[in-house]
This record gives C-alpha cells, sequence and structure tokens, in this order.
C-alpha cells in the first residue's frame, strides 16, 4: 500500500470515532518519496490534511503536497514570533506540482517534527487534561516521560517549532498534550503512529474515569432537570423559532437542536452557569460556538411566554457582552466584528440550539459545544477546567489568517439560510418545487401525506442537511401543527411556506356530488388556510419576516366547464392571498399566489384520473392533453412542474422584495385568464 494510501486509511479510521476528534478538527500527515517531474529523480515530500477538511472524509484531493526540503527550509529564515503568520504564505512556495489542497495553518507541526507519520487531534480526553489547571503534573502521573506537556501556543509555525525541540530532546517519546488544545503524536509508521494516538486518548480517558469525581457538574439543580420527552420536544418546538429569530439579528441562520443526555445533564446540575460563562477552549471549538453560549437561567417550569421575554432580555445582554469583548481586545488592523449574536443557546430542561449559515455548520457546532462539555466533565473531574484566556480566543477568533479563510468560502447560493415548507411535495408541482428550493440553497420540509412518497423526494435531494420527510394530511391541524414541529426541531423554524397540496374532480354540476365539493375545499381551501394559519405563528414568533406562496390555478379566474368545485376551491385560494397579505405585511410576510395552466406531465393530479376526465371535456386524447393546452397559449408552450417551481423561485429569492399580494401566471398565455 503506498505511502498515501496508508495515511488515507489512518486518517478515515480515527475520522469516524468522535472519541478521537471532532468533525473537520485535526490533521494528519506521512513524509515520503516521489518521482520530482522536472529532473527524474528522488524528491522527500509532506502529504498533510489540507485547510478546512475532515478526516473522516479526506480522500487524496484533500492533501497538501510540499517539498520537504524547501519547508525544513524556512526554518532559516523565520522571522520570529511576531510574523509568523507570514510564514503560511510561505508554504505555497514549498508546494510539489499542483500541490494539492491549501496547507493548513498545521503544516510546521507535521513538516518539522521528525518522524515519518504525526497526528494531530482533538480527543475530548486529551482536551481535558490539555485544559485541567494541574494538566502539566497530571501529564507526568499518567504518562512518565511517554508524552510530554507543550504550553498553550496559539497554532503556527512556533508551535511547530516547539514540538519538533520536544521530539529531538524526547527520543522515546510517542508524543505531546498541547495546553489549552489537543494531542499530537508520530511514529516511524503509519500504524504505529495510529497506535499512539490511541494509547494517548485511551490513558487519559482510562485515568479521568478511574480517579474523577463521580459529580464534576456539582449537585442536581432543582427545577432544572430535564422535561418528560414529548413535553420537551414540544417546548423546543415552540422556542425554536424564537431563539432562531434572537440568534439571526445579524445575518439569517439555520438552527439544530439537541437533547442528548450529556446537555441535559449539564443544564440539570449547579456548576452549569460558571462552567458555561468560561466558555471553550481548543481553538476548533470556539470558532464554532463562539466565545461562549448563551444560557437560559430560569428552571425548565416556566411558562413559555415568560421564557420568552427571558430569553429577549439575555440576547441583548449577550449582544452587549460581546461587542464589549470585542473593543476589549479588537486592534488597528483586526477583521470588523462578524455580528454580535450567539451561535449556542442553551435551555435547562430543554436542551440546546445551535446555530450556522447551513444546516451542516449548525449541526457542527452543536456537536463542538458537546465536545466541550465533555472537556469540562473531565477537566472538573479531575483538576479544575481552565481554558485559554479571552485573549488568546480573541486572537485566533478574528485572526487574519481565519479571516481570509471565511473569504474564501464559496458566495451563497440566494435561498441560503432559508428553510421552506412544501405541502403536496412527495409528486409532481411539489416535489419540482422542493427540488428547486433546495438546488438554490435551501433547506426543504417534504410534506405529503403519502409519507413514503415524501421520503423518497428528500432522499433524492439528498441527507437530512437539506431536506427532511414529514407526513402530513392538510386538512388535519394536528398533524400541521406536528409536521411544523418537525420542521422547528430540524432546521429552527420556517421561512418559506408553499400551499401545494392538491386534488380535482371533474364532474359537470349536476353531477358533482356534496363529498366532491367537500373534499376538494377541504384539501385546497381549507387546507392552505390552516397551513398558512400554524406557519403564521411560527413566522411572527421569528420575527424574520417570509413568504408564503400559494399554487392556485388559472381557473381561480378562468370558468371552465364541468370544473365548479376545483374552480370554487381555487377561487378561495386566490382571494387568501390577497387576505393574508394584507394582514401579515405588517410582519414582513409576503403572500403571493401562482396561477398555472394545466401541468400533464409529471402532476399527480392529472396522473389520479383528472386527465382523462379533461381530456373527455375537451375531446381529445388524453396522451394528447398536454399538446392541446399547450396549442391554446399564446406561447404554444406546455406548462411543466418545474415552470411553476421557477415562478416560485422568482417570488422569493429576494429581487421581488416588495412585492405582495401578486398572482403570477404561468400558463403560457391565456388570455381568458388575464388579471384584470
Amino acid at each position: 500500500m503506498s505511502v498515501v494510501d496508508q495515511l488515507i486509511d489512518r486518517s478515515n479510521r480515527l475520522g469516524a470515532d468522535p472519541r478521537n476528534t471532532n468533525y473537520a478538527g485535526g490533521n494528519t500527515s506521512a513524509k515520503g518519496t516521489d518521482t520530482d517531474p522536472v529532473t527524474g529523480g528522488d524528491v522527500e515530500l509532506l502529504w498533510v490534511k489540507g485547510s478546512g477538511g475532515d478526516l473522516g472524509t479526506l480522500t487524496p484531493g484533500g492533501l497538501a503536497v510540499l517539498r520537504l526540503d524547501r519547508l525544513r527550509a524556512l526554518v532559516e529564515v523565520y522571522p520570529g514570533v511576531e510574523r509568523e503568520d507570514e510564514m503560511v504564505a510561505a508554504f505555497d512556495f514549498c508546494l510539489h506540482g499542483k500541490g494539492g489542497a491549501a496547507p493548513s495553518i498545521d503544516t510546521a507541526m507535521h513538516g518539522l517534527v521528525d518522524a515519518a507519520h504525526v497526528d494531530h487531534l482533538h480527543p475530548d480526553s486529551g482536551i481535558a487534561l490539555a485544559t485541567a489547571a494541574d494538566g502539566p503534573a497530571l501529564t507526568k502521573e499518567i504518562f512518565g516521560d511517554r508524552v510530554l506537556w507543550v504550553p498553550w501556543r496559539r497554532p503556527g509555525f512556533q508551535l511547530g517549532l516547539d514540538i519538533a525541540a520536544v521530539r529531538t530532546a524526547n527520543p522515546a517519546a510517542i508524543g505531546v498534550i498541547l495546553g489549552g488544545h489537543g494531542i499530537t503524536a508520530w511514529g516511524a509508521t503509519s500504524a504505529e503512529c495510529e497506535a499512539n494516538s490511541g494509547e494517548i486518548i485511551r490513558a487519559a480517558a482510562a485515568y479521568i474515569a478511574e480517579h474523577g469525581r463521580p459529580d464534576p457538574f456539582g449537585a442536581p439543580l432543582a427545577g432544572y432537570e430535564p422535561l418528560p420527552e414529548q413535553e420537551r420536544h414540544a417546548r423546543a418546538a415552540a422556542l425554536a423559532p424564537v431563539i432562531r429569530g434572537l440568534a439571526g439579528t445579524d445575518r439569517r441562520v439555520v438552527g439544530h437542536y439537541t437533547d442528548t443526555p450529556e446537555v441535559l445533564d449539564f443544564l440539570a446540575r449547579a456548576e452549569h452557569p460558571r462552567l458555561a460563562a468560561l466558555g471553550t477552549s481548543c481553538p476548533d471549538h470556539f470558532l464554532r460556538t463562539k466565545v461562549r453560549p448563551l444560557v437560559l437561567d430560569l428552571p425548565a417550569s416556566t411558562p413559555h411566554d415568560e421564557a420568552v421575554e427571558r430569553l429577549k432580555t439575555l440576547h441583548e445582554q449577550y449582544r452587549a457582552d460581546y461587542r464589549a469583548y470585542y473593543e476589549r481586545h479588537a486592534t488597528d488592523d483586526s477583521p470588523a466584528m462578524r455580528g454580535a449574536d450567539p451561535a449556542i443557546v442553551l435551555v435547562p430542561g430543554v436542551g440546546m440550539f445551535s446555530f450556522g449559515a447551513n444546516k451542516q455548520t449548525a449541526r457542527v457546532a452543536g456537536e463542538f459545544y458537546l465536545n466541550a462539555i465533555n472537556v469540562m466533565r473531565g477537566a472538573e473531574a479531575v483538576s479544575r477546567y481552565t481554558p485559554i484566556d479571552e485573549a488568546e480566543k480573541f486572537r485566533i477568533e478574528y485572526w487574519q489568517l481565519e479571516e481570509a479563510k471565511l473569504q474564501r468560502l464559496p458566495t451563497p447560493k440566494p435561498l441560503a439560510t432559508r428553510i421552506a415548507f412544501v405541502t403536496g411535495g412527495g409528486s409532481g408541482i411539489g416535489r419540482a418545487i422542493a427540488h428547486r428550493l433546495a438546488g438554490e440553497g435551501a433547506c426543504v420540509v417534504v410534506a405529503d401525506r403519502d409519507g413514503t412518497a415524501a421520503a423518497k423526494v428528500a432522499a433524492e435531494i439528498g441527507g437530512t442537511d437539506t431536506a427532511i420527510p414529514v407526513t402530513a394530511d392538510v386538512t388535519d391541524t394536528a398533524a400541521i401543527v406536528a409536521a411544523l414541529h418537525e420542521a422547528a426541531l430540524a432546521f429552527g423554524g420556517v421561512d418559506l411556506v408553499v400551499n401545494n397540496a392538491g386534488l380535482s374532480i371533474s364532474k359537470p354540476l349536476l353531477e358533482t356530488t356534496e363529498a366532491d365539493w367537500d373534499l376538494q375545499h377541504d384539501v385546497m381551501a381549507k387546507g392552505s388556510f390552516l397551513v398558512s394559519r400554524e406557519a403564521a405563528r411560527i413566522l411572527v414568533d421569528q420575527g424574520m419576516g417570509g413568504d408564503i406562496i400559494y399554487i392556485s390555478s388559472k381557473n381561480s379566474i378562468f370558468a371552465g366547464p364541468n370544473n365548479v368545485a376545483y374552480g370554487s376551491a381555487k377561487a378561495d385560494q386566490a382571494h387568501q392571498v390577497r387576505l393574508l397579505a394584507a394582514e401579515l405585511g405588517a410582519h414582513g410576510i409576503r403572500v403571493n399566489g401562482i396561477n398555472p395552466d394545466g401541468v400533464v406531465r409529471g402532476s399527480g393530479i392529472f396522473a389520479g384520473g383528472w386527465g382523462a376526465k379533461r381530456a373527455a371535456v375537451y375531446g381529445v386524447k388524453e396522451q394528447d392533453l398536454g399538446a392541446y393546452y399547450a396549442q391554446r397559449t399564446l406561447l404554444k408552450l406546455e406548462v411543466l412542474p418545474e415552470t411553476v417551481a421557477n415562478a416560485v423561485f422568482a417570488l422569493t429569492a429576494g429581487d421581488l422584495s416588495h412585492t405582495t399580494g401578486l398572482h403570477v401566471p404561468v400558463d403560457a398565455g391565456v388570455p381568458a385568464a388575464f388579471l384584470r
């Protein structure tokens, strides 16, 4: 197996186990020889995980490849710790060939340590020792001279020199504990390096388990114990949109909810306010969780409205404190403040709400704070938790190198941070809308009374960071509320609601039964009313505006034959658009409608028998119905599900920010359906 293959295999194994490192945390490397494409001779190289990659999913394309002779030569020109950031740019001049991925700040650590294989990881047990007040003594007690202590230093070239010096001075050592940060291990072979990393992690965990206090977070706090699961989730679903609105004051965010036993136990213990206020320590942690979380300081049984008012007060205080933190430490060349809202909000008895620019970022932020809880538990069990100080956290949070990394991120898609709820999303127009909104960056909740169909569409779109299915009959208020609660727990709330669920029964007036009438009005007129009402509660709680879109029909205007129940239900929907636009505008909620002509291809309604009946009305074959509809339009074009989806995107992507109460014809030009 090649050196690179060994490195990838080791990295994937290490990254797959959360006991070893967090998502996208740490890096691994290997040294070896390859052919110089210019001279044809051997050249000594370093392969190291590049900036921004994840060990668990690392591929060869995620490795930076550098010439070791040039990297080592940097030691001779190193200008000192005050200018060590300049060395990152120098890494680019050490790249071999096209160089692969961008080198990370930890490249020097891997290149300068005299070992063929190096792992730098962020295990909870290792960081617990690294953040313990007695960390140096504990390291000595647990490992003797096999693992050494390196005092806190910001990641960079000097840290690489420090670790390299320890390795040279202690040839029998297998690694180091990095104060406030994590661990680094090495080995002559890939297997030896992985074994040494595992030894450090397991030995630290075993020592904490054997010698740690049973209640590191203190005694149970009366009234802060976890609520029963059903009540807890209902409370979380009600709070999530409120908290998301607060956390999105400076910029919109997507949310994630966590109620693992570790989180709930932490919040139920007497020491959680003190420890939460200390913030996290490992740079990978606080870069994603911010310097500290916002913690609701009320018992779990506090009524919802009272909890909301307290959260709003605490949010104002958090923003003021964060501005003060920035002003205490910012210098003339510091990047501008990126936003004063919390990334982590902790609610006793309920759980943790985490936020980010997308679902994955929000989820990972929560995972990192869970890591931080585990770190605090371990440090408090055997010593006292002492994270790096606030000034050091600021230096990293507002590091110019970190700012440069943020500037390299791709431009967000138009609907990034938007959460869409699409009814009738399991087929036809709804499926096309769900796909289009997700493709433009939205998180999508695919709602359909056919749960299997909804799950299929959600799976087509991608994983649960992008789309989730919910089973919901829009005629059932309880089912709608439950589906919207699922949306709130999955993504933090709802921003964009598409009332698309529908059906049609084509009959002449004299053959239309009361049941025919009731069914169509229940699904479309009543169903869209119920969905809009329940979604509006969330939209108002969030305080961020939003969009409600009705997929109505040209039949809401055009009086076609044998269509009284369907046309009347669609007309009801059309007027709901006007009524809700007038009522909800004060909350920044825009309500618009789309009036398609008959969508034949890909339509669930037409496939269910409606197509055959409409074809009979017009005296054409069912397979020719789409072409018939197209020929009666001005543009001679057939309306497809994707055509309707395009209109939804146009109404919600931002360019029509001042438009509400509008009906957009998507009918290729049917003069009889012109808006008057």
